[in-house]
């Protein structure tokens, strides 16, 4: 397995989740359940605790690294060394396509901080550098006005809507359709 790249923006060392950084993830969920559960999936009954989802979510994310699936990026502050947001590129997929999905979360006490902007564009300047993909998608619920700003202030268009389109915090949410193309293709 090739070493998961390190990237550094001003504030955040920014690093592929692997179970070894299990404990930042469940550190994080603890600190915002709250604030980040009206954006997320319900979680699955299936794991025991929330330690065991993050155990398992860590195993996920350096298996997909591995396959080339996916880049699932924690932003670590590197003053208190602790995860602040996540940025996630998933469901790569190659061919003629060359492209993948981004979904991030920024902590309750990081918001309105340029933080969330700074650790995605970090995040995508290595998937459309290094990887070489193409489009890079994102999806937000039209009522999250702050996703919809960042998007935008990203490069990203507006390309459509989806009703009903994914299950969020137990309810089938309509979504705003975003891409940004890689400026050097």
């Amino acid at each position: 397995m090739t070493v998961p790249p390190s990237l550094e923006t001003a504030r955040c060392i920014l690093t592929v989740l692997r179970p070894e950084h299990a404990h930042l993830l469940l550190a994080y969920r603890q600190r915002n359940a709250t604030h980040l559960a009206p954006w997320e999936p319900t979680r699955s009954t299936e794991d025991a605790t929330l330690q065991d989802a993050c155990q398992r979510a860590a195993a996920r994310s350096a298996q997909g690294y591995a396959d080339g699936d996916s880049v699932q990026f924690i932003a670590v502050d590197r003053q208190t060394q602790t995860m602040v947001a996540a940025c996630n590129f998933t469901n790569i997929v190659r061919g003629p396509f060359q492209a993948c999905y981004l979904g991030y979360s920024v902590g309750q006490d990081s918001q309105g901080q340029g933080l969330m902007r700074e650790v995605v564009q970090a995040g995508m300047d290595y998937v459309f550098g290094t990887l070489g993909l193409h489009r890079i998608m994102a999806n937000h619920m039209p009522s999250n006005v702050r996703s919809e700003r960042l998007l935008r202030s990203l490069g990203f268009e507006r390309e459509g809507y989806a009703r009903a389109y994914l299950q969020i915090a137990g309810h089938w949410e309509d979504m705003v359709l975003n891409a940004r193309i890689n400026p050097q293709s």
